[in-house]
């Protein structure tokens, strides 16, 4: 099947539940067994079947078979948070000893985890260039185990050549793990690229209603029980809620993105024609660094994308351009059917590579209001900008 008709349908069995299309929520802490046999017999494979709430409910497992679907994926876990998904994915292939390689211009929290958790725990962070490609073979050492990958990158949306940095991760040994929430696992399937883990926000465009928090790790079945079993000591499982809700949203995820992109490119490209915006940061664009791999990998974009103002501008000018916007509030996360904008100052979150842009930035996400409203908005916004 073509992944539209599979992802309305991986995880659903109306015949188990009474011709009931979507499936049920289980809200389980407590399984019981009704033998000593039985309980011993499932407690030799609780990774596969239900054997304790935060193992796993019929609801999780629907909803992890729908990503799995989604992502191209042999299986997938659900954890509470975008975040929980990376710091879990990441502690269960590292120890005290080890080397990560991670994208400088990867999600803040994740660098706050490196150098905040994983560092105080003995394992080695090297952040590199995003745009280092195959010659990320150079920072590549004999306990290097991770190479994290975000492609596009956080704020700034710097695509990566992931097939060439999977290439010499592998050459190696080290696994090759990607943040894949702006692509929303549609657009970008990380596994025929070359990646072993593929981790998203489902929190944003997987949820798409801006009112779930969890995060998905999709991989292959050789790391699944490696990776299923340390979430399990540490804790980590989704509530059946968001797992329900999550599942709702995949049905109508390849709808909902087509009318992202479509508003974000328009809207992108009339950006490109104000005097106030100097750059656009958008993978779709020609100047946008990496284009050249967007265009070889990726099937589409999402709404997400970045802009930098003219210099001239100062912080007061922009609050007044953002305090005075009806459509596009500010807020963190994104992926809902809002639009949001936020100020952001990419240089304090650099490691090895260098912000040479001068001039305010925003980072914008398209929802899906009428385009020509959001136009109207932002063009009213420009104006407050230039009088202010």
């Amino acid at each position: 099947m073509k992944k539209d008709t599979h992802l309305l349908h991986a995880g659903r069995t109306p015949k188990s539940n009474f011709g009931i299309v979507n499936p049920p929520v289980y809200h389980a802490s407590t399984v019981t067994f009704p033998t000593v046999a039985a309980m011993h017999e499932a407690g030799k494979n609780p990774t596969e079947g239900i054997y304790y709430g935060r193992m796993g409910t019929p609801t999780s497992q629907a909803f992890e078979e729908a990503v799995a679907a989604l992502e191209g994926a042999d299986k997938a876990i659900a954890v509470q948070s975008g975040l929980a998904a990376i710091t879990g994915a990441i502690m269960a292939f590292v120890k005290a000893g080890d080397h990560i390689l991670v994208t400088d211009s990867v999600y803040f929290p994740t660098k706050k985890f490196c150098d905040e958790f994983l560092k105080n725990f003995g394992v080695e962070v090297t952040y590199y260039d995003p745009m280092i490609g195959a010659a990320i073979t150079d920072l590549m050492q004999d306990n290097t185990k991770i190479v994290f990958t975000e492609a596009p990158g956080s704020l700034t949306f710097e695509v990566q050549d992931i097939p060439a940095i999977a290439k010499a991760a592998h050459s190696r040994g080290a696994i090759v793990m990607i943040d894949n929430t702006w692509a929303a696992g549609y657009y970008f399937n990380a596994f025929e690229h070359g990646c072993d883990v593929s981790i998203q926000a489902a929190t944003k465009y997987i949820g798409g209603h801006s009112d779930i928090m969890m995060g998905t790790i999709a991989l292959r079945e050789e790391h699944y029980k490696q990776v299923k079993s340390k979430l399990y000591t540490l804790g980590y499982c989704a509530s059946p809620d968001d797992c329900y809700l999550g599942q709702r949203g995949l049905r109508s995820l390849p709808a909902r993105l087509a009318r992202h992109q479509e508003n974000g490119m328009k809207m992108a490209a009339w950006l490109k024609e104000r005097p106030e915006v100097t750059k656009v940061l958008h993978p779709a664009f020609e100047d946008c660094p990496g284009h050249e791999f967007w265009k070889r990998d990726f099937t589409g974009a999402s709404g997400l994308f970045s802009i930098v103002l003219d210099g001239k501008y100062s912080a007061q000018a922009v609050a007044a351009m953002l305090d005075g916007m009806e459509l596009f509030p500010m807020g963190y996360s994104w992926g809902g059917y809002e639009s949001l904008i936020i100020p952001f100052n990419p240089k304090g979150a650099r490691q090895v590579t260098e912000w040479v842009e001068d001039g305010p930035c925003l980072r914008i996400h398209a929802g899906q209001e009428n385009i020509d409203d959001l136009i109207e908005d932002l063009n009213n916004g420009f104006e407050r900008l230039n009088k202010a």
